[in-house]
């Protein structure tokens, strides 16, 4: 079930241009009370484009499709609030919880509302091990499956970034970067991996993407966007402080749902408070792309 508040749903029904945001990053991915000053920030940089936001999130079992403020507070402060992909919905939904949207939840909500564009941080990927672990976000499953174009900062940068194109190349999935010819790795600008293709601008995306859904080409959309230069993270820095959170992550036995959390925790600690820094920057950052882009469709 879907609950939808009556600006977002003639907004729908309107074809304005809305942005769907994810959860997860709320209740999981940033300590409070920074996890609610950037939601809302998020929120106001994705209104000041000319865009509408709409945070998406589970709350007693019905599927919210843009958050109240109040809302958002509460899941920045609540410690039961499940981490939901597609797997968790029909538990979540039938045992009336509380659920965070991951990537991949937001993707599927965000399509039975009939939003194209969703804003995240960072899509989750092919784990470092995975050979040995089979470790593969849903994120990658669903964007090869639910039509909705995510714009973000590359893949995590604890992932194995090689693997998780590779996967995404495998899948059908295309990966645009905006503004670049390298795939950006989270927290720093180059990776070093190209995209399948370089977008100009938010027209640019448009055209593509209109392209792909008139043509009746089914599936995601990924596009990339480097954190800004002057608020990147210096690669070595990152890649030390990733190697030492992902040692200390398996002599812990951490796996599953707590690695991700666990990892950006540690990073920034290790980083000394740079990472969330960053990780905030390039958020706004998303947003304000990704709303140009929900206006660009919508004028096409």
């Amino acid at each position: 079930m879907l609950q939808i508040p009556a600006h977002i749903a003639e907004a729908i029904a309107s074809k304005k241009a809305i942005v769907a945001l994810e959860s997860t990053i709320i209740s999981h991915g940033m300590p409070y009370p920074d996890n609610v000053k950037t939601a809302l920030r998020v929120e106001e940089e994705i209104r000041k484009q000319g865009a509408i936001p709409a945070t998406i999130g589970i709350i007693e079992g019905v599927a919210v499709i843009g958050m109240t403020p109040g809302q958002i507070e509460e899941f920045g402060l609540r410690h039961d609030i499940m981490k939901v992909s597609r797997r968790d919905l029909p538990v979540v939904y039938a045992k009336r919880r509380w659920g965070a949207t991951t990537v991949a939840a937001t993707m599927i909500l965000a399509e039975q509302a009939g939003i194209e564009v969703f804003v995240t941080g960072g899509i989750g990927g092919v784990h470092r091990g995975a050979s040995d672990t089979f470790d593969i976000s849903a994120d990658l499953e669903e964007l090869a499956r639910t039509d909705v174009t995510v714009v973000c900062a590359g893949a995590k940068s604890i992932l194995d970034l090689p693997k998780t194109l590779q996967y995404l190349e495998t899948k059908g999935v295309p990966v645009y970067g905006y503004q670049t010819d390298e795939f950006p790795a989270f927290f720093v600008p180059n990776s070093g991996l190209s995209v399948d293709y370089r977008l100009e601008d938010e027209h640019d995306a448009a055209h593509i993407i209109t392209t792909k859904r008139l043509e009746g080409l089914s599936g995601g959309v990924l596009v990339a966007v480097p954190v800004p230069a002057e608020l990147a993270l210096k690669k070595d820095v990152m890649d030390a402080a990733v190697d030492k959170a992902v040692r200390e992550a398996e002599e812990n036995h951490i796996h599953g749902y707590q690695v991700t959390p666990y990892l950006l925790r540690r990073v920034n600690e290790l980083t000394n408070g740079a990472s969330l820094t960053s990780n905030v920057a390039l958020i706004l950052n998303n947003a304000r792309v990704g709303a140009a882009i929900a206006v660009a469709l919508k004028k096409r």
